[in-house]
Formats: structure tokens, sequence, C-alpha cells
């Protein structure tokens, strides 16, 4: 009976000493597809892969690095052959999003959520990925939800063909995490929208500022991605089969997709907002009235108090008997008039 291909490694968050977290080797037509590496077995691979019948012909390496280790930067320097401009993409403080050529490779610097996303505005980070005909490379700085979900299905067996394959599994997770951003900040809008119904305005202008500004972060840095690649997939790399980049851009097309019901998102938040803050006017508006009319009631009561309490000789009604309710006569008169004035247009 034929041996029994041993397990992958377990999963880890934060790899090993140089920042590793996963490495696999793909074998399409060998009997173990996916083959679990470490970074020697790497660094081996990498240096024989070129070498006429070392590997089969559709055998390709993805290493997947933590740049949260200082070494993991070194060691791809050293041992990946990848280009310059990868490298000084690692070193950018403030990175931008793309996806372009550099030395025959695809070169992409994309955002992505963090796995434990909270939606909060900052809860975005960045991933970089270099994929070539035999080789693919993602790394990040903090955990990231769509290239976690990636190593989650290789090691559920769905194994991508090519390096191309394994790029578009990635942007296809990464909208499979934005479609479920999008169910779940459609629900908190739903929420916030029967409170709104129900006449209870606590908190939710507030709640849904906080989900405005993670989906215009979120379209922001997203938004370049679809079109850079379609641009690059114009004309793609000579390696670059027709069918993979036939898949690159379904994934585009997804994307694109999820991005636009975003956008619709917003505006609805939009809506809502304006909705609430029409609401908070007409209160205060109706506060305003309740305040002018008891202003405007008490007019003749101030003016006759202020009157009568001078402390000079001549004071009417001084003497009189019944003075005091000649006084309150008046004052209700007046008092009467007044409201009537007030109440008129109302």
């Amino acid at each position: 009976m034929p041996a029994t291909p041993p397990p992958l490694s377990p999963l880890t968050w934060d790899g090993d000493a140089a920042g590793l977290i996963c490495g696999y080797v793909f074998e399409p037509a060998g009997a173990q597809p996916v083959r679990d590496l470490d970074l020697d077995g790497a660094r081996q691979w990498l240096e024989a892969h070129g070498a006429p019948g070392s590997e089969s012909p559709g055998a390709f390496l993805w290493l997947h690095f933590n740049l949260s280790h200082a070494p993991a930067r070194a060691w791809l320097e050293r041992h990946a052959p990848l280009p310059h401009s990868f490298h000084e993409a690692l070193r950018e403080t403030q990175p931008s999003t793309r996806v372009e050529r550099a030395d025959d490779l695809l070169l992409a610097v994309i955002n992505d959520v963090h796995f434990d996303f909270g939606f909060e505005p900052s809860d975005i980070s960045t991933l970089w990925v270099a994929v070539g005909p035999r080789l693919a490379i993602t790394a990040r700085a903090r955990p990231l939800r769509s290239v976690d979900a990636l190593r989650t299905a290789v090691r559920a067996g769905r194994a991508p063909q090519s390096s191309t394959e394994l790029f578009e599994q990635l942007m296809r997770a990464q909208a499979d995490a934005l479609v479920g951003i999008v169910r779940s900040v459609t629900a908190r809008i739903d929420s916030v929208e029967d409170a709104l119904l129900a006449g209870r305005l606590d908190q939710q202008r507030a709640r849904l500022g906080g989900l405005r500004r993670v989906l215009v972060r979120l379209q922001r840095l997203l938004a370049p991605e679809p079109a850079a690649l379609f641009r690059l997939l114009h004309k793609p790399p000579a390696w670059m089969g027709e069918a993979d980049a036939q898949g690159l851009r379904d994934a585009s097309e997804e994307f694109s997709v999820v991005l636009r019901d975003m956008g619709g998102l917003q505006e609805r938040i939009k809506l809502l907002q304006e909705e609430i803050a029409a609401s908070v006017q007409e209160d205060n508006n109706r506060s305003l009235f309740v305040l002018t009319v008891v202003t405007v009631l008490a007019l003749p009561i101030n003016i006759l108090a202020g009157l009568f309490g001078m402390n000079v000789g001549g004071i009417p009604l001084a003497d009189a008997p019944h003075g005091f309710w000649v006084v309150v006569g008046i004052v209700a008169s007046f008092t009467a008039v007044a409201a009537w004035i007030a109440f008129r247009k109302k």
C-alpha cells in the first residue's frame, strides 16, 4: 500500500524566527499536490528549482512571511529572487495600492482587513504580494483575514494549479471577506433604520458616522485594485496562461461588484444621516417654539411686576381694596392676547 502523505504542519500566527508563517510547494503532477516546507526546505527549493528535472514542470512555491519579525526582510533579500522594487515597497512607510509588472513578475501592494476586524477605520493593513511563474511571496505585518482564508483553503485540499491561480484565490478570498463586511454593515444599518422609525435617535448618528468612515476608508484603499489589475491584464506576462488571466479578470469583476455595493451603502448611510439631522432640527425648532411661547406669555406679568415694583410714589391702585385682583385681570388679559398672537400662525 502507498504511504500516507505526512500531514501539514499546524497553523501558526507569527511564524518562526525569520518570520515564515507558512511555506508550501504545489506539485500538480505529483502524488501529493501540497507539500509543507520550513525555511531550510524553502531555501533549498529556491536554490534548486531552476535545475533541469529538479521539480515537476508545474510546481511552484508559496511563502508567507510576517514582517513584524526583523529577519524576514533580510531572508527575502538574501534568498528570494525578487526585484528591487518589491524590497523598496516593503520599506515604504505609507505604501500606495498598486498592481504592476516588475522584472516579468506580478507585484501587488494591496490592503486587507485585520483578522479580528472590529469595524474601526484603523483595522486595515497592507499585504505585499509577488507572483512569478514558479514563486509566490506574500508578506504582512498584522494578521489579515483574506490571506488566512487562503491558507485554510490550501490546507483543506483546494490547492491552486499555478501561482496565478493562487493570486486569483487570494483576490476572491478578499472579495468574500468584503461581502461579509457589507452584510454585517447592512444589518447594522437596518437596526439603525428601525430605531429611527421608532423614534429612538440616541447614539444613532455616532453609529452611522463610524460605519461610514469604515466604508469610505475601505473603498478608498481597495478601489484602485481592480482598475490596476485590469490595466495589467491587457498585456499579461508571457508565462501567464490565458485561462489564468481570465480567472484574474473574473475575480476583479467580483471585487468591483463588492466595491459598488459598498458605495451604495455609503449613499444609504448618507440619506439616513440627513434624515436624522432633519429630525433633530425639527425637535430643536419645536423646543425653540415652546421656549418662545413661554417667554411671550410671561412678558405681561414681568412688565407689570417691574412697573409696580418700583419704590416710588403715585403707584396706581395702591390704596384700592380690590387692586390686586384688578392687576391680576390686567395681566390675564394681556397674557391671553399674547397667547392668541403666539398661537395664531400655529
